[in-house]
């Protein structure tokens, strides 16, 4: 098996002849991809972690967790005749001030354009281009966040990275601030060589996780994260949850933040549209907590934030002032019409 493609590291020339595999991953460089691999489509392995997972209720309120078991754990399901997946990853790694006092902090992957949107345009000019990169007809399907697919375990199956004990995939050079995608196609093509774990004993994810969300290695009981609660979730805070959050009105990160494979040496993005917007710098919570709806549309179109609606922002902003002791600012009713 071979290894994957990455952005800034001169492929192993040994077996650099023109294949079908060599042409997609530097394709997929030039598309804009970090990393590139290939996984066979073979149903997960992680049927009996998914089961066991779903059963104690850990997915929280998220019932599409627990629809359509079948088609999550089988890549045929999406493009039947599914030989292999071509899996790629972007950085959305940037550097970030500290925040000033009474300002919302959102997650890195939230404070640019949508992702889905630009992983998605490239993905469809790679499966576009697929058929005279392999040399004969094929059909694909692109993904990326959208559909009823174990991204991560593709990923780790594909070599890009492995499933660290924050749950999160982890490229050893690009650390956890990577967005996934990949392309279902009806070819078999020669997969890579599996990422192998590098987490050792280090347990520092779990430790700093001030929710506890973080039962065991790998395990999220979501109904304790703060992701969770700031993004998908539509009822109130908890008070267990805002009394940790602080001032992390979307997403979190912390367990990703203590990571010893994000640190200084961990390259920054390259992509303009993964940078900071200015709607979501130096944003303080009394102005979140008030913004109306046609404010939030226009100031995070295009945005992951937008995931969040204009109520749950104003919820999670009106919820980290009450834990301030700035509570006065009452947050605008959420329509979200």
């Amino acid at each position: 098996m071979r290894a994957c493609f990455a952005m800034d590291r001169s492929p192993d020339t040994s077996f650099m002849t023109d294949t079908p595999e060599h042409r997609i991953k530097r394709r997929a460089i030039e598309l804009g991809f970090d990393l590139v691999g290939i996984a066979s489509a073979a149903p997960s392995d992680d049927r009996e972690y998914l089961m066991s997972w779903l059963d104690a209720g850990y997915h929280a309120g998220m019932a599409y967790m627990a629809a359509n078991i079948e088609r999550r754990l089988d890549p045929a399901m999406h493009l039947p005749g599914a030989r292999s997946a071509v899996m790629v990853a972007a950085s959305c790694n940037v550097p970030l001030d500290p925040p000033e006092p009474g300002t919302g902090r959102f997650a890195r992957y939230a404070l640019n354009d949508d992702y889905h949107d630009w992983m998605m345009a490239r993905l469809r000019s790679l499966s576009d281009e697929l058929p005279t990169l392999i040399g004969k007809p094929c059909r694909t399907r692109p993904f990326c966040d959208t559909s009823a697919v174990l991204e991560r375990e593709l990923a780790r199956r594909a070599g890009l990275g492995w499933i660290g004990k924050n749950a999160m995939l982890i490229n050893r050079r690009y650390g956890s601030h990577i967005l996934l995608g990949g392309l279902f196609v009806d070819v078999e093509l020669v997969p890579d060589a599996e990422a192998q774990p590098h987490c050792g004993k280090c347990r520092r994810c779990l430790d700093a996780c001030p929710t506890q969300a973080l039962v065991g290695p790998r395990v999220l009981d979501a109904r304790l994260c703060i992701a969770y609660h700031t993004i998908e979730s539509r009822a109130p805070i908890p008070d267990r949850i805002a009394d940790a959050m602080g001032t992390r009105i979307l997403g979190c990160d912390i367990c990703q933040e203590v990571c010893p494979h994000n640190n200084v040496r961990t390259p920054q993005t390259r992509h303009d549209a993964f940078r900071p917007r200015p709607a979501v710098q130096g944003r303080t919570l009394r102005d979140l907590a008030t913004l109306s709806d046609e404010d939030f549309r226009a100031q995070f179109a295009d945005s992951a934030v937008k995931r969040a609606k204009p109520s749950g922002l104003r919820r999670n902003a009106h919820a980290a002032l009450m834990k301030s002791g700035e509570s006065s600012a009452e947050p605008s009713p959420p329509s979200d019409h």
